[in-house]
């Protein structure tokens, strides 16, 4: 029998396998699981477990990027145009999304 808490968590959490390595996506925001108008502009955590890494990553989604302001010419190859594998995951659920680091070089 699996709890309730199970069922139906209380915050939003995802569990990854990015690169092979296991982590944690979470949010704070419970709202994030009832009102699609909060995902507009919102904060996810992540957490990989490395030793390296102390704390979570704070990660800014926004679900409304502008893609036009995106120079087409550029090569999607190219290094400024290139998406870390878990922006990539977070974009299975939010296509299009923009991911901001804040400040952290992205490690995944």
């Amino acid at each position: 029998q699996v709890c309730r808490g199970l069922r139906t968590p209380r915050l939003p959490v995802w569990l990854c396998s990015v690169s092979g390595r296991h982590s944690v996506l979470f949010g704070t925001n419970s709202l994030l699981l009832s009102d699609w108008k909060m995902e507009r502009v919102f904060q996810l955590y992540f957490y990989s477990g490395r030793r390296e890494q102390a704390e979570p990553a704070r990660l800014t989604i926004d679900t409304h990027a502008h893609p036009w302001e995106e120079d087409p010419r550029e090569d999607s190859r190219s290094p400024g145009k290139r998406r870390s594998s878990l922006e990539m995951a977070i974009r299975t659920k939010w296509a299009g999304a923009t991911v901001s680091w804040n400040g952290t070089d992205p490690f995944f």
